[in-house]
């Protein structure tokens, strides 16, 4: 069944509900969607999603999906299941939010489960990125960085954001983005850009090459040229080309920076269709804040097939 088809019979049995006053949501904004499940999550999701909100001037969804076992009907969740916890986290956050100067709305939905509710929401609003937390566990095989949030970046129909948020960043001086060409570098260093005018913090544009020689470093150079205009207004930019393995460079220049903003991957290994290997080491094992990026264009059917079946 269609998203647009789910997402209306849904709307129908009153599987959603607003929270934090009359969901009237402006048609002609765009849109951050911010799933949230516990006050520590939120705290450190609502950090980063007020600055891009302010900077891009964008309305913020706060989502809780309330999972219904299957021997209850959803027409009758919203009646049965006892969701005064949710309301409690969600108007909370949406009061932060608007203190904050920054539009913001909660909604609760009720579906059998948490990625495909946050996709169908994502969907009925036009989200234009969704930002999800993330703990930063230790991989399993089955998974690359958790059941959720995995099937999110796969099925997802806007921009994603992944913020690890088991660290604490207080403030943010400075912020490295790895370039390595493609759209998600470009969202990698909006967001980037977002960020520093936030805190007028530096930023540091980083390629890494195998051997320095001319022509390597010369398209190292270009690309780091081209990805510059993605920041925006900054006041300091350093463009940085260094040699050496590419995760163990970049993780070491990191250990210089409040917060690393990196791009999922290009290539079109399955793998890579969610994240890949080295964004996804560099979330693991950096310390600083990180967040990793992933612009929506689409999937081949056949590959989000076999994206989409892992994970059910």
């Amino acid at each position: 069944m269609p998203i647009s088809t789910v997402s209306h019979e849904l709307e129908r049995r009153r599987a959603f509900l607003a929270v934090g006053g009359v969901c009237r949501l402006d048609r002609m904004a765009d849109r951050l969607l911010v799933p949230i499940a516990n006050p520590e999550t939120a705290d450190r999701l609502l950090d980063t999603a007020v600055d891009l909100a302010h900077d891009r001037d964008l309305e913020l969804v706060v989502l809780s999906v309330v999972t219904v076992p299957m021997q209850l009907s959803l027409e009758h969740a919203r009646d049965t299941l006892d969701i005064e916890d949710e309301e409690t986290l969600l108007a909370d956050v949406v009061e932060r939010a608007r203190g904050y100067g920054v539009n913001a709305t909660g909604r609760i939905r009720f579906g059998r489960d948490i990625a495909d509710g946050i996709c169908h929401v994502a969907a009925e609003l036009d989200a234009a990125a969704v930002l999800v937390g993330w703990r930063g566990r230790p991989r399993r095989r089955d998974v690359v960085l958790g059941s959720h949030i995995d099937a999110v970046l796969a099925n997802a129909p806007c921009d994603v954001l992944v913020k690890r948020i088991d660290r604490t960043v207080t403030d943010i001086e400075s912020i490295l983005v790895p370039v390595a060409g493609g759209p998600n570098t470009e969202l990698a260093a909006e967001t980037a850009g977002s960020l520093a005018r936030a805190y007028d913090a530096r930023v540091e544009l980083l390629t890494v090459v195998p051997t320095r020689d001319d022509e390597q470093l010369t398209d190292a150079r270009g690309m780091l040229t081209e990805t510059s205009p993605s920041l925006g207004v900054v006041d300091s930019v350093t463009e940085t080309v260094l040699e050496g393995d590419v995760t163990e460079t970049i993780l070491a220049q990191a250990t210089a920076h409040d917060a690393v903003v990196i791009g999922a991957a290009e290539n079109g290994l399955l793998r890579s269709v969610l994240v890949g290997d080295v964004p996804e080491t560099i979330g693991r094992e950096a310390e600083s804040t990180v967040i990793m990026a992933k612009r929506h264009q689409g999937v081949p059917k056949t590959v989000w097939r076999r994206v989409r079946d892992r994970f059910r």
